[in-house]
């Protein structure tokens, strides 16, 4: 693949992926109180509709990913774009319940179509042995989804209420993002090469049926829902230990500055670590500052474990990237990562609920912490039987290239 186009589409997609994050993912937060406010449905059935949704997009991503190795990303991106808008007017015409549920089932067909998924994908074949850097820089700029939308959406609402705010997100969704996958991931789909050498069983099906697959698989899901467990429940556990709610919101922000910090270290690692190795120590990161969010009292110590949280967070999602080229090559990325990612997506999904009821059921945030801490040390212990035969040495992402 040419440089010059790699980068082209690398770009577009720095932009679609920002803007369908904040539009599709991180607007709603913003926006639930005031619909629950405006329409009297229960909060919590509101925030289960966005659950919902990407329960969904997990299910859909396994066909997306089939689609995505023979195809190429820019037909189902695009369809997802345009999926994704008359999903948002949807939701803000919506007269009752079930027609918002409707809606961000729709909602989570189009992400299952175009959030991360799809675009590791595309990169991980146009930049080949160059990946990790693509899914970096891909990475750190939508990691500033939050950050550009969630504002936006508040000034948005105080001028023209939830359901308005819906239509104008909806139309920057169509703007950006339609002509952005159409006319800008319209690059050759690089045939991808016979890889069975470096497949155990030779196809996919035998791949996703391994052991190691399996025992990936439960890792990351297990490590998922404590790390968005303790995302969601992060100004809660701060407030129980003593910080001020200011104070907690804060150390949500600096997560927010360390998850881009851990991007940013993730190359380094690769080229220092091998597979097995890197894979259960950021798992043992993640349970590590998740215990000392349980532990600590002091509030700066508190921030500061606030930032090592978001740090081991943002280097998570690039090591979720790049689990399946690590250890089986990029032949059949898209399909492995589709159904990699589902039980992943699932547990993200369900980590906001089952996380406050963990601290219900043990009596304190502090103590739902010391637990989500050792699930993901258990999950760092399953991660070491994660790897098959031949790669234990294997470093970066690019070496397991297909040759």
């Amino acid at each position: 693949m040419s440089g010059a186009g790699a980068h082209r589409a690398l770009a577009v997609l720095c932009l679609t992926e920002v803007t369908s994050w904040g539009v599709l993912f991180y607007a709603f937060p913003v926006l639930a109180p005031e619909i629950a406010a405006g329409t009297g449905w229960p909060a919590a059935a509101v925030m289960a509709a966005l659950s919902a949704g990407q329960l969904v997009a997990a299910l859909v991503g396994i066909p997306v990913g089939r689609w995505l190795d023979r195809h190429g990303p820019r037909l189902p991106m695009t369809a997802g774009a345009l999926l994704g808008v008359v999903a948002l007017l949807g939701v803000a015409s919506a007269q009752n319940l079930v027609w918002f549920f409707a809606a961000w089932l729709v909602a989570g067909v189009a992400m299952g179509a175009v959030l991360y998924p799809p675009a590791f994908a595309a990169l991980t074949r146009w930049y080949g042995q160059r990946l990790v850097f693509a899914l970096t820089v891909l990475t750190l700029a939508a990691g500033l989804a939050s950050t550009v939308f969630a504002p936006l959406t508040a000034a948005l609402a105080g001028w023209l209420g939830w359901r308005g705010s819906y239509l104008v997100l909806a139309g920057i969704l169509a703007v950006i993002t339609i002509p952005g996958h159409w006319f800008g991931l319209d690059l050759p789909w690089p045939q991808r090469q016979a890889s069975g050498q470096r497949q155990p069983g030779g196809d996919p099906a035998s791949v996703a049926r391994g052991p190691a697959f399996i025992l990936l698989t439960i890792a990351l899901s297990i490590a998922a829902f404590a790390t968005f467990a303790a995302l969601i429940n992060l100004v809660p556990v701060l407030v129980e230990r003593g910080a001020g709610l200011g104070t907690a919101a804060t150390a949500l922000g600096l997560g927010g500055a360390g998850q881009l910090l851990g991007r940013i270290g993730y190359a380094p690692l690769t080229r220092r670590t091998g597979v097995r190795s890197r894979t259960a120590l950021i798992l043992l990161a993640i349970a590590a500052t998740t215990t000392l969010l349980g532990v600590l009292t002091p509030v700066p110590a508190l921030l500061a474990a606030a930032v090592l949280a978001g740090t081991a967070r943002g280097v998570f999602t690039l090591l979720h990237a790049t689990a399946v080229s690590d250890r089986w090559g990029t032949a059949h990325y898209g399909r492995l990562t589709g159904l990699l990612s589902a039980p992943v997506t699932i547990a993200t999904a369900l980590a906001p609920f089952a996380g406050s009821a963990l601290a219900t059921l043990l009596g304190s945030y502090a103590m739902s912490f010391l637990a989500l801490g050792a699930m993901a040390a258990f999950a760092g212990a399953l991660s070491l039987a994660s790897i098959p035969p031949g790669v234990e040495h294997r470093r970066d992402s690019w070496q397991a290239l297909p040759r």
